[in-house]
């Protein structure tokens, strides 16, 4: 009994230390839902074509304003000219504040960001999903 008892706890343990890093971890399937604020202007996947915004298709590690044929802002282009490029955390600081990086682009005109950092993480998560 005793030895049953040991096991189980050591299992315990086990799969605490092995699991992802808590309720912290982003999720993508909440992510797609999430995403639903972004779909208004943007698509996403194979097909993806220009809305409002650039297809998101291979935005995470993408050069800002680089989708041939979209018109961009002068904001974005000039962006884009100067190297930066969409990381996570680049991704994470727009969506939470278009404004702060860009106050005259179409985008912070239209969209008042996403306070909540567990939304944007998982919004990321999912644009993960789908790589160039």
């Amino acid at each position: 009994m005793r030895k049953a008892a040991l096991l189980g706890l050591a299992c315990a343990a086990t799969a605490l230390f092995m699991a992802p890093a808590g309720s912290d971890a982003a999720d993508a399937e909440a992510g797609k839902a999430a995403f639903a604020k972004c779909g208004i202007c943007h698509q996403i996947g194979p097909n993806a074509e220009a809305l409002v915004g650039p297809p998101l298709t291979g935005v995470v590690g993408r050069k800002a304003g680089s989708v041939a044929g979209f018109a961009y802002s002068p904001g974005m282009k000039k962006l884009g000219d100067d190297g930066y490029v969409w990381t996570e955390e680049h991704i994470d600081s727009w969506i939470a504040n278009p404004k702060a990086l860009l106050p005259a682009s179409t985008m912070a005109l239209a969209f008042q960001g996403i306070p909540d950092a567990d939304e944007r993480a998982n919004i990321i998560a999912y644009l993960k999903t789908f790589p160039q």
